[in-house]
């Protein structure tokens, strides 16, 4: 017997429109729970139109979104969601343990204060004003925010902007954990190593479209990019106009050079200096991927 899949948000041929612009296309997207799926593409591709119809926060001009099955502007449907947003207005004048204490009343079954502020890692915030903390520690009380009403779905948008890495780390163990537990999270990031950590799925939007949705490695897949990285003498400009070569730079005492034919550039190299050390050959990782990606989209475009 086949187990259902229970899909907590979809969009279904989704259309909306600013004034004659088209900002989703048409758009398909189900999400499935427990299910991290991180929403990349470059500015304008979408993104926060898809966000904000998922939320109810702006109505699609065609097609269906739904939320729990449901209007993403049923109250029932929104009590079972956290959000964190790029941008937070709240009472600056207020402690975080209040701003967690009110935050906490919206919810039937909000998690315990001593649950939501070990998940966030803020133990030492409680009694300080929110104003007075750092960007990076506002982020880590708005994710505390964000989760304490004990969500089936979490949407994180660009969550650790201004974090440390200790800080980013932990917050990447409390999303894993969170995931683990049931939680569906959509996370939106412009730190493409964040989404390889993290995202099981990654759906990558142009122009208000899905152009491509796998796992992180059939994203890389698609892409035939090796990085190859030596110590060596030669000059990084000459290599980079190698034929089959699409980029070259120093870093640190190494020449790392990224190209779509790896045997082909390893013989000319190994020819050039016989010398070298250090080699190391790696498939493309998904910041590479993703670049190559939205260029060629970009060329198409263009070409049209």
């Amino acid at each position: 017997m086949t187990a259902t899949v229970a899909v907590v948000a979809s969009l279904a041929g989704a259309i909306k429109r600013y004034d004659g612009l088209t900002a989703v296309d048409g758009l398909n997207l189900m999400l499935q729970r427990g299910e991290l799926l991180a929403l990349l593409g470059p500015n304008g591709a979408g993104k926060s139109t898809t966000i904000g119809l998922l939320l109810g926060l702006v109505r699609a001009d065609a097609g269906r979104v739904e939320l729990f099955g449901r209007d993403p502007q049923d109250i029932a449907a929104r009590r079972r969601i956290g959000v964190m947003l790029q941008q937070a207005a709240l009472p600056a004048t207020l402690r975080v343990s209040e701003l967690l204490a009110l935050t906490m009343s919206y919810y039937p079954a909000p998690r315990t204060l001593e649950e939501t502020v070990e998940l966030a890692g803020i133990a030492q915030y409680l009694d300080r004003r929110y104003a007075k903390l750092s960007g990076g520690e506002q982020r880590r009380v708005q994710f505390a925010l964000a989760l304490c009403g004990r969500p089936e779905l979490l949407f994180l948008d660009e969550p650790t902007v201004g974090m440390d890495i200790d800080a980013r780390q932990r917050l990447w163990t409390s999303i894993r954990r969170l995931v683990a537990e049931g939680c569906s999270v959509v996370l939106t990031t412009h730190y493409l190593e964040e989404a390889e950590a993290l995202a099981q799925r990654v759906v990558v939007l142009a122009n208000g479209r899905v152009v491509s949705d796998g796992s992180v490695d059939e994203l890389r897949s698609r892409v035939s990019l090796t990085r190859i990285r030596c110590v060596t003498d030669l000059d990084a400009e000459a290599v980079a106009a190698w034929p089959r070569v699409t980029g070259a730079e120093r870093e640190g005492g190494s020449l790392s050079i990224r190209t779509d034919a790896a045997e082909h550039v390893l013989r000319r190299l190994l020819d050039a200096d016989p010398q070298l050390s250090g080699l190391e050959v790696t498939r493309a990782g998904l910041a590479e991927a993703f670049t190559a990606l939205t260029n060629e989209l970009a060329q198409e475009r263009e070409a049209a």
